[in-house]
Formats: structure tokens, C-alpha cells, sequence
């Protein structure tokens, strides 16, 4: 009767898995939305715990064939075959879980990275765009092109480390068919927008550095007829403190 028994929780054991393995290992998932996504991870992750639970019981029926098989060694010869079997199919199938329940994982962690380095790229363009923005209505001044200037060009030097890892995150999962549509849709986005405002950028950059050679240049030579004004009223005013007559001193002092 014990081997009975056994025999039958042996069969239930097998049965249980075949259904694991169809429910969990199976099924064609299409993941076109993080929610879907997020609860193939969650279902997966439960999936690894239920099988893993199971490992006591496989232990206790491990056990009970062996001491079956030192009083009863016919009976216990043919459900040790049997086990075997169990024991082989149930270690396939908690690997095969737990990588499917790891890649999943990893799928997951790479979308939210992806989220994450969009965020940062995001809040580094609505800088890049504000700053623009603040070029547009500058006074007149040397030192206030100046500083528009020196503040453009220290957002422009970004870094494009963020970028590299966006593309490769994004057509990772594209790749994979995971979250294809949204993911291509927020590159998209992202992209056109990059580009227009880094040529908005440039273009307003290499204004403002013609804007500010002009305005050296004219404030050089406004310093130069300054300095040579200067001579000159010093020069007639030599003139004048030594009382030399008008005829006297050279034509253009004259």
C-alpha cells in the first residue's frame, strides 16, 4: 500500500510540473506595455517561488522511496526509477524558471534604466533650451554676451555617455521585441528634439562669438582713439601752458 502511495504522489509530482512547465515556460508573451511587462516579472518571480516550495516535498518523497527500498528492495528498485525521472525533470524545470525568471528580470532593469537616462537627457535639454532662450534679449554690453556666451558653451559640453547608453538600451529591447512601439516612439521623440535644439544651440553660439569679436574689436579701437585723445590734449595742453603762439606749432596742432 506504502508503494502505492508513493507510486501515486510520484505521478502527481510529474503532473504538477508538466503543468508548470506549460504555464510558465510555454506561453508566448508579448510584452507592448511596462504593465504587461511588470507583471510577467511578478508572475515569474512566483512561479520561481512555487516550484522552489516544492523542493521539501520532493525531498520527503526522496526519502520515503529510499527507506521503502531497504525493506521492500523490489518495490523499491522500480520507484527509485521513478524518481529519478522526477528528480531530473523538476531540476530542468527549476533552472529553467529561474533563468526565465532572471532575463525577465534583467529585461525589466533595462527598461527602467532606459527611463532613468531619458529623464537626465530630458532635463538637460529643457537647460540647453532655457539657456538658448536667455540669448535672446541681451543688452548690449561686452560682458553680458560675454557671459551668455561662457554660459551656452558650458551646457554644450555634455557629455554624450547618456546618449550612447539610450541607443544601445532602446534597440536592446527593440531587438528583443520588448516594449518596441513606446520605446521607438520616445527615442523618436527624443531624438528630433536633441537635434533641433543642438542646432539651435550652435547657430546661437557661433552668433554670439561673432557678435562678441565685433564688440572687442570696436571696444580695441575706442580704447585706441581714447589713448590718442588723450595724447593730444596733453600735447595742446603743453602747448597752452607754455604760452607758444598758434602760428608756431605744427599744422595739425594748429
Amino acid at each position: 500500500e506504502k508503494a502505492v502511495n508513493l507510486k501515486k504522489d510520484l505521478a502527481e509530482m510529474q503532473e504538477w510540473m508538466t503543468q508548470a512547465e506549460e504555464e510558465y515556460l510555454e506561453k508566448d508573451f508579448e510584452y507592448k506595455s511596462p504593465e504587461e511587462l511588470e507583471n510577467a516579472v511578478e508572475e515569474m518571480k512566483r512561479a520561481k517561488e512555487d516550484v522552489l516550495q516544492k523542493e521539501v516535498r520532493v525531498k520527503i518523497l526522496k526519502d520515503n522511496i529510499k527507506m521503502l527500498a531497504t525493506k521492500v528492495p523490489s518495490s523499491g528498485q522500480d520507484l527509485a526509477t521513478e524518481l529519478n525521472v522526477v528528480l531530473e525533470n523538476y531540476q530542468l524545470l527549476c533552472n529553467r524558471i529561474r533563468g526565465k525568471c532572471h532575463t525577465l528580470e534583467e529585461v525589466w532593469s533595462c527598461w527602467i534604466e532606459l527611463l532613468q537616462y531619458l529623464d537626465l537627457e530630458t532635463a538637460w535639454l529643457n537647460n540647453l533650451e532655457e539657456r538658448v532662450q536667455m540669448t535672446g534679449n541681451l543688452p548690449d554690453k561686452l560682458d553680458a554676451v560675454s557671459d551668455a556666451l561662457e554660459s551656452l558653451e558650458s551646457v554644450l559640453r555634455h557629455p554624450a555617455d547618456n546618449r550612447t547608453q539610450i541607443r544601445e538600451l532602446g534597440q536592446t529591447l527593440i531587438d528583443g521585441g520588448i516594449l518596441d512601439d513606446i520605446i521607438s516612439e520616445k527615442l523618436e521623440a527624443f531624438n528630433a528634439r536633441y537635434e533641433e535644439l543642438s542646432h539651435l544651440a550652435v547657430s546661437r553660439q557661433i552668433a554670439l562669438e561673432q557678435q562678441l569679436q565685433t564688440m572687442q574689436e570696436t571696444d580695441h579701437m575706442l580704447q585706441v582713439l581714447q589713448e590718442s585723445l588723450g595724447d593730444l590734449d596733453r600735447q595742446l595742453t603743453s602747448y597752452l601752458t607754455d604760452r607758444i603762439d598758434a602760428f608756431q606749432m605744427p599744422q595739425e596742432a594748429q
